[in-house]
């Protein structure tokens, strides 16, 4: 006599994912586990765990051959988050609990019969959801970040006994409506890095303003010690804080990525990678894919320090994700694609030495100053909406008590026009930055004397066809920001000046 079932769980496939049926068969021969379905290594070790767990947990494991099936056979399954529904599924067949009609069983088990939070649970609810399924048994640890998706129904699971005892009807687990709020309230923090403490540097301040304010792209170039980096440091500072659609995909991302699987992510992303940085750490990818750097800083902030060290061909791997805000990662098993949705804000010096154009000395030849400076590719620049000189202070206004404006006062100012963005395209997260084409004829609105002053100025700076949409979508925000229906001369004027000018060696 043979006996069978079926439970389900969830593969996840970086953006998108897939139902697994997970098919347990028993027949009579010497006791062995065997799983099949693509299974690497890690799942294959779930018949050791489920050994100790059914154990300690005071369950009977049959002295059966048990033989584990993973369908859909020909997709790779590597993840531990199929013990709770092998041992479900052992449980059943055997007859020890009914079947299982409705759900998604997901969790590691521990030898001690306990369940361990997975890696990517937000993915795997979300993916569930768009499938159609509305119960999750999930672990308990993971239950804060599970909280953040809303309309689904939780069924926390603490050990492989909550679940028999739950299945058998003895003690039922209390199911969870999400709301999608979490369990804690997302809020703004108050960041050390505050404009208030940067003397002087009108210019960058007023550019990283709109950068906050549009989303775009800035790069900052000036000699060394100018304060490059404490003004990049300080954009998170007046970036409006993440709302929950947000806070769910920066914590899946993170919860791919690193150890902490039931950490909520409450704050933009600010990420800052070494020029050493391999080429995977900053895209993404390996063996299993995972995100990299540029996704880590989805809805954030990307800051690049010393952007003409870093390796070409990182440089230029970031092509795609400035246009599509995604990262596709394609290897010889899969293609994953990631998000990434950032304000790139890179620096560089003028030259090598750094001092090339300024009242210091600069000891670079014209060769070493061109090469540097070629280290940026045409495409990168143009990609750049945002092009800031960013000058030496006097050292006498240093330790001046005179008043700077506060990070506080300018975010109010970025958030206003963030939410003039969001009634104009009807959708909270989208703003000027992503403007495609198609919205920027429809909803620009470029007075005629702008649009005028436009063509003019990309008549005589040669400037690309992307450079000019680009210095639009900048306008745009400058007028946002002024409060204004239309862009106006001034408004375009101002945008056209963070065009990049070529220097003359």
């Amino acid at each position: 006599m043979t006996m069978s079932s079926k439970v389900r769980s969830i593969v996840d496939l970086g953006s998108s994912g897939m139902l697994v049926d997970i098919e347990c068969h028993m027949t009579k021969g010497l006791p062995a586990i065997v799983i099949v379905g693509f299974a690497n290594k890690a799942v294959d070790e779930a018949k050791e765990r489920i050994r100790g767990a059914f154990s300690n947990s005071e369950l009977d494991l049959p002295k059966k051959r048990i033989t584990i099936n993973l369908a859909p056979a020909d997709i790779p399954k590597d993840s531990t988050s199929f013990d709770l529904a092998i041992a479900s599924s052992i449980l059943i067949a055997s007859g020890q609990c009914p079947t299982l009609t409705d759900g998604i069983l997901i969790g590691e088990l521990a030898l001690d019969g306990t369940l361990r939070s997975v890696r990517g649970i937000i993915g795997k609810l979300l993916v569930g959801r768009k499938l159609g399924i509305n119960n999750f048994y999930v672990p308990a640890g993971n239950l804060a970040q599970a909280m953040l998706v809303p309309n689904i129904t939780l069924y926390p699971i603490r050990s492989l006994r909550d679940i028999f005892l739950h299945l058998t009807g003895t003690i039922p687990i209390k199911a969870i409506k999400t709301t999608g709020g979490g369990s804690k309230k997302l809020s703004n923090k108050t960041y050390a890095d505050d404009f208030k403490y940067i003397v002087g540097q009108a210019r960058a301040k007023r550019a990283l303003e709109i950068a906050a304010a549009g989303a775009h792209n800035v790069l900052l170039n000036g000699p060394p010690g100018t304060g490059k980096s404490m003004l990049a440091k300080a954009l998170r500072s007046i970036l409006p804080p993440l709302n929950q659609e947000e806070a769910l995909e920066v914590t899946h991302l993170y919860s791919l990525a690193s150890k902490q699987y039931d950490d909520i992510i409450r704050e933009r992303p600010f990420r800052s990678p070494h020029h050493s940085s391999s080429d995977i750490a900053i895209i993404g990818g390996g063996q299993n894919p995972r995100p990299g750097e540029i996704s880590l800083s989805h809805r954030g902030v990307l800051f690049m320090d010393e952007f003409p060290e870093f390796n070409r061909p990182t440089i230029e791997a970031l092509r795609q994700p400035m246009e599509d805000k995604v990262i596709t990662v394609a290897r010889a098993k899969d293609s994953i694609v990631f998000p990434a949705h950032f304000i790139l804000v890179a620096t560089s010096n003028p030259c090598p030495c750094g001092y090339y154009g300024t009242n210091k000395n600069c000891d670079c030849l014209p060769q070493q100053i061109i090469r540097y400076q070629r280290k940026i590719s045409g495409p990168i620049i143009d990609r750049i909406d945002m092009h800031i000189d960013v000058d030496e202070i006097i050292h006498n206004k240093l330790l001046s008590s005179e008043n700077q404006e506060s990070s506080q006062s300018i975010s109010r100012r970025v958030q206003a026009a963030r939410q003039r963005q969001a009634v104009r395209y009807g959708d909270i997260n989208k703003t000027n930055g992503d403007m495609t084409n198609q919205n920027i004829k429809k909803v620009g609105k470029l007075s005629p004397e702008a649009l005028q002053l436009l063509n003019q100025a990309a008549e005589r700076l040669q400037i690309s066809a992307r450079a000019y949409m680009r210095s639009i979508k900048v306008a745009r925000t400058i007028a946002d920001l002024d409060e204004t229906e239309y862009i106006l001369p001034k408004h375009m004027s101002e945008a056209i000046q963070y065009r990049r000018r070529s220097i003359n060696i």
